[in-house]
């Protein structure tokens, strides 16, 4: 009974089952468009009540005082951040489930933080960009987006999940979140992003996996690339 006891005690076990989106009361929160999907969780994927933890490198001690955000690249002004300062901007919600490539997925989360598509606005992205790779502060991991899942309106340099601080297992303080595709291009302790013509790999897409993830394309998504 002990490890039930555990398993029900933990904050981010789910009880019930994920709401629909119609259910979301809050109209200021955005809505991932996959979540209205009739069958919300992709081929090959199972889904979890849990919020597992997984990462390539363990939980980097990250300094908070010293926590900085910078974005350069094809952008018109490069730009950077303390925390304090990232904390300060524009934010919003987001209701969205969420697709391991390990083949877990975890519906029904809200996030909170800054939309992409402010600091894009902000930096002035140039029209030549068409790729961006997320930089983290866990050992030089990075991993690229395409510009266009980047700047979904779903899209967010979250710091809360379910109304709470990100802790650091879950990429806290800073972390973003791509929805519309597998997890790990939603980079954890994220410090920076860059602007490119180019494709570039991050870490995983230089040992094999997929250059986008879509979890939603062909018989068992994007996961890798000879797939």
């Amino acid at each position: 009974m002990s490890f039930l006891n555990n398993l029900f005690q933990d904050p981010d076990y789910q009880t019930t089952d994920p709401r629909k989106p119609d259910q979301i009361d809050d109209r200021e929160i955005i809505v991932s468009p996959d979540t209205r999907r009739e069958n919300r969780i992709p081929q090959g994927q199972s889904r979890t009540k849990k919020w597992p933890v997984l990462d390539a490198h363990c939980t980097p001690e990250v300094d908070l005082a010293n926590w900085n955000f910078e974005v350069d690249g094809l952008v018109e002004t490069p730009l950077s951040w303390s925390l304090d300062e990232f904390m300060q901007l524009p934010a919003v919600k987001v209701y969205a489930d969420f697709h391991c490539v390990t083949r877990w997925s975890r519906l029904d989360n809200v996030w909170g933080g800054v939309p992409t598509t402010e600091i894009a606005k902000r930096a002035g992205v140039k029209p030549e960009a068409k790729f961006v790779v997320a930089f983290g502060y866990d050992h030089g991991w990075s991993t690229n987006v395409p510009i266009e899942y980047f700047l979904k309106e779903d899209s967010l340099f979250a710091w809360s999940h379910d109304g709470n601080p990100i802790p650091p297992p879950h990429g806290g303080p800073v972390r973003l979140i791509i929805p519309q595709l597998y997890a790990w291009k939603s980079a954890k302790w994220v410090k920076g992003v860059r602007f490119l013509e180019s494709d570039q790999a991050g870490f995983w897409e230089e040992g094999g996996y997929h250059m986008r993830g879509n979890p939603w394309t062909g018989s068992d998504g994007e996961r890798f690339r000879w797939s």
